[in-house]
């Protein structure tokens, strides 16, 4: 079953110091240099399209082809910027593969700045993840050291400036607009488009915003080729991704594997559900993606598939609960994130999500009345394509997903006069044998 994984950003994480330069070397690191300094810019990103990789921040966008984007006729910079904002409620992988091994991040952010002819170029990290911050720092100060950075790089005449940006810890910088607001020094707040960041981004010049793992998915793609990179995953979802389980499995973590496998394998991966319990719904992208059910165990998670079945693959962050979780309680604790995270720009974001957590904190207490589920669904209805950016939409996700599914457990709450479960059974320090 072990063979089902596909260590390629996560190989080198079990080395010894692994996040240090030599140990990065050790096992090959910045030899894709040379290799792509002996092609054109362009056929990097040809490559890099030929390849399949789509972004691995959530929507999917083919990469190759976001770079294809940026006019070269345009006399301004052009700028590379690192998404590295993870902040979402069970969003855990970029974070881990920063801290393991930074060094995978930077030498991708030297292949894709070459590729769109960048010379500056920016990792814009979430500020209240001062560890990763400080290992950045010193990745790219090595790298500087080695020549990997500054100018003429390995002798190839390219120059590179690399920059390590922290946030001011906001969940909104992780929509890519907000975050250049957030990186010129501005609130962060998403911007009206057009202009998409391609034409005019980071000072109003060309900018490509990738997320870290489609970034850090560079150097393998240039050491092995396009066509390596293609033949896993699926038809349309091609390579692999990292898939973050957490939750109540028994081993949760990091599984790197193709695109297109199941939750059932990777379960299996983790050892199972934890003992005496078994699944009741789970996230295939984050919170802000709809619900599934166990019913959605063997739907391949590719973007399609995940699609097909009414939900978003996202980020991959898979988080699993048990029958021991109240479904209304997890909804109300996403909906209070999101109701503090939004920026406040628009008035179905801002408003919304206020009037979601009212109406589920209600509910929750088994105050209110069944109309008040058509009103949820009314208020979703009215954020859901109405908001100024993705945040309004991802916080309607969870609510409308959970009445599809569990209808009869808000119910439940109404009748039982408040919450029918315990909220210490679904801990992770609850007794063995604790159940709802």
């Amino acid at each position: 079953m072990t063979d089902t994984l596909t260590p390629v950003l996560t190989d080198n994480w079990d080395a010894e110091r692994a996040w240090t330069l030599a140990a990065y070397e050790e096992r090959g690191g910045y030899a894709a240099l040379d290799k792509a300094f002996a092609m054109t810019p362009d056929d990097v990103i040809d490559a890099v399209k030929e390849s399949g990789l789509r972004g691995r921040g959530g929507a999917g966008f083919p990469t190759g082809m976001k770079w294809g984007f940026i006019p070269q006729d345009n006399p301004k910079p052009k700028y590379l910027v690192v998404n590295a904002d993870e902040s979402e409620p069970g969003t855990c992988k970029d974070i881990p593969l920063m801290m393991a091994s930074p060094h995978t991040l930077v030498e991708g952010v030297i292949l894709s700045s070459y590729a769109i002819r960048a010379h500056t170029a920016f990792i814009y990290v979430r500020g209240e993840v001062l560890h990763v911050i400080r290992r950045l720092q010193r990745a790219v100060q090595e790298a500087y050291l080695a020549g990997h950075l500054g100018t003429n790089i390995h002798g190839s005449g390219y120059d590179l400036d690399l920059i390590v940006h922290a946030g001011a810890g906001a969940y909104i910088c992780g929509e890519e607009t907000a975050l250049l607001e957030g990186l010129e020094g501005r609130r962060g707040q998403p911007r009206l488009r057009p202009p998409f960041p391609a034409v005019a981004g980071l000072y109003a010049s060309p900018t490509v915003i990738n997320n870290v793992e489609s970034i850090a998915s560079v150097p393998s793609i240039i050491a092995n080729g396009p066509s390596w990179f293609a033949q896993m995953g699926t038809e349309k979802s091609q390579g692999f991704g990292i898939f973050s389980l957490s939750g109540h499995v028994a081993n949760p973590g990091q599984y790197e594997a193709p695109l297109g496998i199941t939750l059932r394998q990777l379960i299996d991966l983790a050892g199972g559900m934890r003992e005496g319990h078994e699944l009741k719904f789970w996230t295939p992208g984050g919170s802000s993606t709809p619900l599934l059910t166990p019913e959605h165990l063997d739907v391949p998670l590719d973007f399609e598939s995940v699609g097909a079945a009414g939900s978003m693959l996202g980020t991959r962050a898979l988080q699993l609960f048990d029958e021991t979780t109240c479904v209304v309680r997890a909804v109300l604790r996403w909906t209070e994130f999101y109701k503090h995270e939004s920026c406040g720009k628009c008035t179905p974001c801002r408003e919304g999500t206020w009037w979601l957590t009212q109406t589920l904190a209600r509910l929750e207490k088994g105050q209110g009345s069944e109309s008040d589920l058509d009103l949820l669904l009314d208020q979703c209805d009215n954020i859901l394509g109405r908001s100024f950016c993705a945040l309004g939409d991802g916080a309607t996700s969870p609510i409308s997903s959970s009445i599809q599914h569990f209808r009869d457990e808000y119910l439940a709450h109404l009748t039982h006069g408040g919450c029918p479960f315990d909220p210490v059974a679904s801990t992770a320090f609850a007794p063995a044998g604790a159940t709802a």
